[in-house]
């Protein structure tokens, strides 16, 4: 059923939009360690002996969110920018590769709770993917076959444009340098997701 796939691709895009776009908190924690698929989606996070040892509030405030510190702000730079500028700067002005497309569509992206500085951030671009998706679902539930592909084609666009430029370079250190099992689960699932996404696109 082709609005099932495209619900379970929004889910995927929501969930690695909130991992990475700020530190966990109890409840976004909650959710995922609850949700059917945990075992499968994050198999060494939830093997992980620290999650039972610490408390809740140790282990999101003084483990998890440590290592998403290193891996978002201090050490690892998650901005698309960044990675295709030959001068390695992040443009946070108009003249960011995302600006563009978010404008069209009306993205106002909230930087401040984001922990972002700039739009092309890894986190607000899947967001931006989520939105994307919304649309296509809405064309589809009125029966507007030609406004859902175009959807679809604004993905693909944004997938192969923008966010893999980046991503995969960026989540393979993650994966490399994160210190807790619950990010390098993370950037092994976005990696796969993502590559997987993109053939399911293209077809």
């Amino acid at each position: 059923n082709i609005m099932k796939t495209i619900e379970k691709r929004e889910s995927f895009y929501k969930l690695l939009s909130r991992i990475f776009l700020s530190e966990m908190d109890e409840s976004s924690l909650k959710k995922i360690e609850n949700s059917k698929d945990f075992e499968l989606l994050f198999p060494s996070y939830s093997k992980w002996e620290e999650r039972s040892k610490k408390s809740r509030y140790k282990l999101i405030h003084e483990v998890l969110n440590v290592d998403y510190t290193d891996i978002a702000v201090m050490h690892l730079i998650p901005y698309e920018s960044f990675y295709v500028r030959e001068d390695g700067m992040i443009e946070s002005g108009g003249a960011n590769p995302v600006t563009q497309m978010y404008n069209e569509y009306g993205y106002r992206v909230n930087l401040d709770k984001a922990r972002a500085v700039s739009g092309d951030h890894f986190g607000i671009e899947l967001g931006f993917m989520t939105l994307l998706i919304e649309l296509q679902k809405e064309a589809l539930k009125s029966s507007d076959e030609e406004k859902a592909n175009f959807y679809k084609g604004e993905q693909l666009k944004f997938l192969k444009e923008h966010i893999l430029q980046f991503a995969p370079m960026y989540l393979i250190n993650i994966a490399e340098q994160a210190r807790t099992p619950f990010y390098k689960d993370s950037a092994k699932l976005a990696i796969e997701f993502l590559l997987e996404d993109l053939e399911y696109l293209a077809s």
